[in-house]
């Protein structure tokens, strides 16, 4: 399992966050985070990742343990929480010469065709050596996510991919994740509050309310018993909110 998320908990002092959490994203699949603003989507995220420290629960990451085994739980990671941390002064390339170096390529033709390749993948090689600063928000959450995919993770975690981009930009996002996930078995958890996106896009769908889960299921299975995934996460959520809990 690429990750294995179980009972989570993360609880803010104004009472918001995530409780008893559970969820599981296998190689190969692609994993919505379905759930309203606020609902805890990043919250759970930055746990999965290490940037905020859990309160009960446990996480794994092809099968080590995010709280003992950080560094080799992390090695195979690669992710986009919230808005990416860009360097406005220099150019797109410079921006992923950076991350790079944190990698462990074999040699420098290695680490520069990673380069590249990641700036081909979200469709900014003709910007490559344009400053950042100029850049659009679609733009930059394109390189936010070539900087996710430039070691070639295992599993990709991203926060709301396709904030900022046009139609164009999320139809070519939307096609390299599913192309990773069918030929190279990349593992995808993805969020969002938009559920016609993640019915295209995603094998299976968790759907959080208030800091907990309150349905999964794959999207095929969904639609034989809904019109879309929207109707589906509306009927969801208005369930949860007469139990006035998640389940």
């Amino acid at each position: 399992m690429a990750l294995s998320i179980s009972d989570l908990q993360k609880l803010y002092r104004n009472g918001r966050g995530v409780s008893r959490l559970s969820l599981s994203v296998a190689e190969g699949e692609v994993v919505g985070l379905l759930g309203p603003n606020g609902s805890g989507k990043t919250t759970a995220m930055k746990a999965a990742v290490g940037l905020s420290r859990i309160g009960a629960g446990s996480i794994s990451i092809f099968g080590h343990d995010i709280d003992g085994e950080f560094e080799k739980a992390m090695y195979n990671v690669g992710c986009l929480i919230e808005t990416p941390a860009l360097y406005d002064k220099l150019s797109a390339k410079q921006n992923l010469k950076i991350a790079a170096r944190f990698y462990d390529y074999p040699d420098s033709e290695s680490r520069k065709n990673a380069i590249n390749e990641a700036l081909t993948l979200v469709g900014l090689e003709k910007y490559s050596r344009d400053k950042v600063g100029s850049f659009s928000l679609g733009m930059r959450q394109r390189l936010g996510i070539a900087l996710a995919l430039i070691s070639r993770p295992g599993l990709v975690i991203l926060d709301e991919p396709t904030n900022g981009l046009d139609i164009e930009g999320v139809v070519h996002i939307r096609n390299v994740i599913r192309d990773m996930a069918e030929k190279l078995g990349t593992a995808f958890l993805i969020s969002g509050h938009v559920a016609s996106e993640l019915e295209k896009l995603c094998d299976r769908v968790t759907v959080i309310y208030d800091g907990k889960m309150c349905a999964e299921g794959t999207v095929d299975s969904i639609l034989e018993k809904y019109p879309s995934l929207e109707d589906y996460f509306l009927a969801m959520i208005s369930e949860a909110k007469e139990r006035g809990e998640g389940a």
